[in-house]
């Protein structure tokens, strides 16, 4: 049981790690955009409200609340529709943002205004990752990938392999959708390649307490936001150290085309609110 434990605890924090490098994402343009304007601590905030988001959605989704989604589903156009004009707000607060990198520093120490905005770095963080439904799916698409990744090559998943196979028909269920097993499916790619061939491999099939896939999940799902929370922290750290060394137009030009794309984000989430308010509708 530990060595499964510690075996997603690894994929976990990998996983969480790699899957945050991206930079096209709501989440990592807010921690660039304020990194470049030093606010370090902003960032640290931020990122851990954002973090508790996948946490949260990471262990619906490997510990198998798959009935949450039913209740959640219904309420998507609406989280999309609120979603949308938050982006759109951030994105344009990022775009008219004008930045003095001489006497940045100074007002970062004598602003009460910044001190109030950073009280509220975790709440926006949390929600700007809470109110986006797609993370959901993605978080479970993305598991369920790993975790298969992992018990083709021979290790032990604590049973979470087959779980996640379950939960991942039971939204294809729901969504009126017919998902083939990938863990399935990763085996038998996986048995193309020599240096992956195992003999007589076989599914992870131990009979484990009922509690122990709760501590698993928790454990996978907590090392998942952990791995995100250490890569967007290095992020903030290299950008706020270095931000001098770049020339202040082109921070400037490279802030405002974060903000744009931000407000893209948020138009492309208004416009699936629209489409799925038409559909229900129809």
């Amino acid at each position: 049981m530990i060595k499964s434990i510690l075996t997603m605890s690894i994929a976990g924090f990998l996983t969480g790690f790699i899957f945050s490098m991206p930079i096209a994402g709501p989440v990592s343009i807010m921690i660039t955009s304020n990194a470049l304007k030093g606010r370090q601590r902003y960032c640290n905030l931020f990122n851990l409200g954002a973090s508790l988001a996948d946490f949260i959605y990471v262990f619906i989704a490997v510990f198998g609340l798959t009935k949450l989604y039913t209740f959640y589903k219904p309420i998507i156009p609406y989280i999309f529709s609120f979603g949308s004009l938050l982006l759109i707000f951030l994105g344009y607060k990022i775009f008219i943002t004008r930045i003095d990198i001489e006497h940045l520093e100074d007002k970062i120490h004598i602003s009460g205004k910044l001190k109030e905005k950073e009280r509220g770095a975790f709440y926006t963080g949390f929600m700007i990752n809470f109110l986006n439904p797609t993370l959901f799916i993605g978080w479970l698409t993305s598991s369920l990938l790993v975790i298969s990744f992992i018990a083709a090559l021979g290790f032990h998943t604590g049973g979470l392999a087959i779980k996640i196979d379950q939960n991942a028909k039971e939204i294809g269920n729901i969504e009126g959708k017919k998902i083939e097993s990938r863990h399935d499916s990763v085996i038998k790619k996986l048995d193309n390649f020599q240096i992956l061939k195992i003999k007589d491999r076989q599914v992870d099939q131990t009979i484990f307490p009922a509690s122990f896939h709760l501590t698993i999940s928790i454990c996978y799902a907590l090392f998942i936001a952990f791995g995100s929370i250490v890569w967007f922290y290095l992020l903030a750290i290299l950008i706020v150290r270095y931000r001098t060394r770049i020339n202040i137009k082109i921070i400037s030009g490279f802030i405002k085309s974060l903000g744009v794309f931000l407000c893209f984000i948020g138009c492309y989430f208004g416009y699936q609110a629209i489409k799925m308010f038409i559909n229900l509708k129809i």
